[in-house]
């Protein structure tokens, strides 16, 4: 006799080994990235980002609770902008940690911006876990607003 929830046990379990089984070949492709593992066992790019055009920039946000300024760094070469950090969580002095779930990481996160910019204008800043970095775009790439003329 068929029981549903015996089925729905099964099923789970093995969509779990198929998970498993197949997770060592998709980590060679994974970018060197950090990722940290999501509810359903997949992995998802740590920090997550925006990335906006406003039009006369481009501004990425990025999620980075509990980092500052020192721990964080942005730089722009040849149209990618790459943001790499360090977060170090250390038992306080004098104390050993029993249970550490917010291990240590590094990152790093590459993004080949879509048109030239200015890296000059470029600023970047840290505030209440939100890494802001606006990139001005080059005058050739920013929109143009064209005037008609009647015949």
């Amino acid at each position: 006799m068929l029981n549903r929830w015996n089925d729905f046990d099964r099923t789970f379990s093995l969509i779990d080994e198929l998970r498993k089984r197949m997770a060592p070949a998709f980590e060679e492709f994974e970018p060197v990235s950090f990722t940290s593992p999501s509810l359903f066992g997949g992995s998802e790019l740590w920090p997550r980002v925006n990335l906006a055009d406003t039009g006369a920039e481009l501004r990425i946000e990025a999620e980075v609770p509990g980092l500052t300024e020192k721990d964080v760094t942005v730089s722009l070469h040849q149209g990618v902008v790459t943001l790499a950090g360090e977060r170090r969580t250390p038992a306080p002095e004098g104390y050993v940690a029993r249970r550490q779930e917010r291990p240590n990481l590094k990152f790093t996160r590459s993004f080949e911006l879509p048109y030239r910019v200015e890296a000059e204008g470029a600023t970047a800043s840290v505030k209440d876990g939100i890494l802001t970095v606006v990139v001005p775009k080059a005058a050739e790439a920013k929109p143009r607003q064209i005037a008609v003329k009647g015949a």
